[in-house]
């Protein structure tokens, strides 16, 4: 799952980034509005937390944006103006969520990843099961026929969007834009590494086949 960060306070920012990836969340973050524009006309996100009042191009201005656009991008603003017809405005804005500073951070994991499952099509269950897997993106446990499985939190995300795509294969650089943030260099070979220890840790016999020269398949 894919997060653009987009607040002005910097040592926020970092909190916020910082929780979110150790929730599991492939995050990018930026400090103003032209730059959180920029990114998201750039990469695919799920979910843009976003700051009402960014300095350059304003919050509000990046929501109309994205609303313009049709984008699937769920918008959910954090902000510190948190009386009724601020809210009230916000989502008529075109906001997803609204959550005011200060703020409770797992309910901030929380209701991004409502966001999330409420934005894909079709909308993601918060149970994934498939071949005697059992992924639970909410508690953020995985399981093979009863068996707990230990996974990183990017070994877990590349696992959830195998699962979610249901049968269809699944390109290394869709894996990158989803699990990965903006600074993943696309020639390491971070996903053939990952799938690796990926398939070590489901054991046998194979779930995940490699299809040459387009990607992965469950």
């Amino acid at each position: 799952m894919r997060v653009l960060v987009a607040e002005d306070e910097e040592a926020l920012a970092e909190l916020v980034s910082t929780g979110l990836r150790r929730a599991g969340f492939a995050v990018d973050t930026v400090l103003d509005g032209a730059a959180a524009v920029e990114h998201l006309q750039v990469h695919d996100y799920d979910v843009v937390v976003l700051d009402r009042d960014l300095p350059g191009v304003h919050g509000d201005d990046v929501a109309r944006g994205l609303v313009a656009a049709a984008s699937p991008t769920r918008i959910l603003m954090l902000t510190a103006a948190a009386a009724v017809e601020d809210r009230v405005y916000g989502l008529d804005l075109g906001a997803d969520d609204y959550l005011s500073k200060p703020f409770e951070f797992p309910e901030l994991v929380s209701r991004v990843r409502a966001l999330r499952r409420r934005g894909a099509r079709p909308p993601v269950p918060p149970l994934l099961e498939r071949h005697g897997l059992r992924l639970d993106t909410v508690r953020r446990t995985a399981q093979r026929d009863g068996r707990a499985l230990e996974l990183s939190p990017k070994e877990f995300s590349v696992l959830q969007v195998l699962l979610e795509a249901d049968g269809a294969v699944v390109s290394a650089e869709e894996l990158l834009e989803r699990a990965w943030d903006a600074h993943a260099d696309p020639f390491t070979g971070a996903v053939r590494v990952c799938m690796s220890k990926l398939r070590a840790k489901l054991g046998e016999p194979g779930l995940i086949r490699t299809v040459q020269g387009v990607g992965y398949v469950l």
